[in-house]
């Protein structure tokens, strides 16, 4: 077995290495300058390989927080604004005939807040069509018929694809701890204090329901 000559630090050490290889057999020659090819690629290739991890843990480790939003009055905003609360996450829609869960979210918005916790309202027209009109048109439906006090967002849309809302794609993605495409509106991510999603609940379960509100409560007092 030969051994590979050390990587020259000077010139002396260089014309060193030189003559080591010179007066080496032609065969463990041929080897050793194979070796160093071999290593030569291997470097660019292991160094791609440690990028690429290193892009994908930046990518995997975004927090919802960061996410960028839009409140329904087109104001540039995140939930850094809410961080530290546990917070429902709701897609909501005007003309749906769960739309009357507005009531039971109001309330268990004002039964939790002083506490920390937080209702985000998202319209989406994804399902049915059932959320049309624009944002004033929809501000003005849940303050007026609900007294709704809770925060709504800019309509989004939340269904996969390409034009799915980026954190619909974390709530609902494959790297969500609840994977699974939102089958309609008034689907329900609760989210910790931490920031992490707690559990999800389908349009069918009610906001007051004991279910949910039990939920909350876990979250509210996990620190």
């Amino acid at each position: 077995m030969f051994e590979l000559p050390q990587q020259p630090t000077n010139v002396l050490d260089e014309f060193a290495c030189r003559l080591e290889l010179q007066l080496m057999p032609p065969i463990d020659r041929a080897q050793a300058f194979g070796n160093i090819g071999r290593m030569k690629l291997f470097i660019p290739i292991l160094a791609i390989g440690l990028l690429s991890a290193m892009c994908a843990f930046s990518v995997s480790a975004k927090s919802l927080y960061d996410i960028p939003l839009k409140d329904i009055n087109g104001k540039d905003v995140s939930l850094k604004d809410y961080k530290g609360k546990a917070l429902l996450i709701v897609n909501v829609a005007s003309q749906c005939g769960y739309t009357k869960q507005y009531k039971p979210l109001e309330a268990v918005y004002q039964k939790y807040k002083d506490q920390g916790f937080v209702v985000l309202g998202f319209p989406s027209n994804d399902f049915g069509g059932q959320e049309p009109g624009t944002n004033e048109e929809i501000l003005e439906f849940c303050s007026s018929k609900y007294n709704v006090s809770f925060p709504i967002f800019d309509k989004v849309r939340v269904k996969s694809g390409t034009e799915q809302h980026p954190l619909y794609t974390a709530l609902s993605g494959k790297d969500s701890p609840v994977p699974g495409d939102v089958k309609w509106n008034f689907g329900k991510f609760l989210i910790g204090r931490d920031g992490k999603i707690v559990a999800r609940f389908d349009s069918k379960d009610e906001p007051d329901s004991e279910k949910v509100t039990q939920a909350i409560e876990g979250a509210l007092a996990a620190k």
